[in-house]
């Protein structure tokens, strides 16, 4: 079981943006955007909230009407921000996704600067006390595209290890934001090399071995970088979870109501951690790995329905809701 000394069940550093989901089209012909609450830390925070945990965040926006809408946003789910940061020359990071053709998402970044890249190593100590009450530290890799933000993440780790926390890792791979994939394999296995719990998705895990192979790719990381548990999110396909040598596959919910799928992976993320705080890195059977695997996949079928995810995460009974409905 958890730590009973920490009072905050996850927090979480990273990029916190607006993503702009195409929602139909004008008159004249012309795609309309809905500006959506966005960026996979809080996304898993704001699901996290919906399952009972107390949370918080730390990241930075600009000061301006996408920034303060986020605030406002987050805080109204639920996630404590007072370790955001309102940076007043530095506007916040947008992303445009549109949907293609076979499904996939293609992602156009406002993001040189933008202010989630601006986050200091001092920004990060001074609110060092909700890392040092978390019991889990969450963190992804797009905090560590530039110079600046990798140096606070940096700082949040070495706050997190020292004050016993777990290390959650989603390396959330947008190969826009990289300067060569070479960086970005660098920060993903460092991510790797720190991490107690890993949510990997199915390309990563390609990008990262060059195994079209998942479970021998997966089974490499875990063995070299010694990671108690890890998850392969495989798409609509469903979902594996490795532990202690065991591998459980999951078969995926397809969804005829499916929309979009912007947040699926950070839904089945926190669902995840919400099993970890619930039995501990130590505490699972092949049992407990199918009934978290099941409400995970579950849960990121429900948000695929929505547009968006930070605001529109689904309850747990929502989720335990189509689950019956699908038994």
């Amino acid at each position: 079981m958890m730590n009973e000394a920490k009072t905050i069940d996850v927090t979480a550093l990273g990029e916190l943006l607006i993503d702009f989901t195409q929602n139909g089209t004008s008159s004249q012909g012309n795609p309309l955007f809905e500006a959506n609450p966005g960026g996979a830390p809080c996304n898993v925070l704001a699901m996290l909230t919906k399952l009972g945990h107390k949370t918080s965040f730390i990241g930075k926006v600009g000061n301006d009407m996408f920034g303060r809408m986020l605030k406002d946003r987050s805080e109204s789910v639920g996630i404590d921000m007072t370790g955001l940061a309102l940076d007043n020359s530095v506007h916040t990071t947008l992303a445009f996704v549109q949907k293609l053709s076979n499904g996939d998402r293609d992602f156009s970044f406002y993001r040189k600067p933008g202010a989630d890249i601006m986050l200091t190593a001092e920004e990060v100590r001074a609110h060092k006390d909700l890392i040092e009450k978390a019991k889990i530290f969450h963190l992804g890799t797009l905090s560590m595209t530039d110079d600046v933000v990798e140096r606070a993440t940096k700082e949040a780790l070495t706050i997190a290890k020292e004050s016993g926390c777990i290390i959650s890792f989603d390396p959330n791979y947008r190969a826009p934001l990289w300067e060569s994939e070479e960086k970005a394999k660098e920060k993903m296995l460092f991510g790797l090399s720190m991490c107690d719990v890993l949510k990997i998705s199915d390309n990563e895990i390609t990008f990262l071995t060059g195994k079209e192979d998942l479970d021998a790719g997966m089974r490499q990381l875990i063995e070299q970088y010694e990671i108690p548990v890890a998850f392969a999110t495989l798409g609509p396909d469903g979902s594996r979870m490795y532990y202690k040598g065991e591998m459980v596959e999951v078969a995926g919910f397809r969804n005829p109501a499916t929309i979009e799928t912007t947040g699926a992976g950070d839904t089945f993320c926190a669902c995840a951690l919400h099993f970890v705080l619930q039995y501990g890195l130590d505490g699972f059977n092949t049992e407990r790995m199918r009934e978290l695997l099941t409400f995970a996949n579950a849960a990121a079928s429900v948000i695929t329905t929505r547009r968006g995810a930070l605001a529109v995460m689904p309850s747990k009974e929502e989720v335990e809701s189509f689950l019956a409905s699908r038994s």
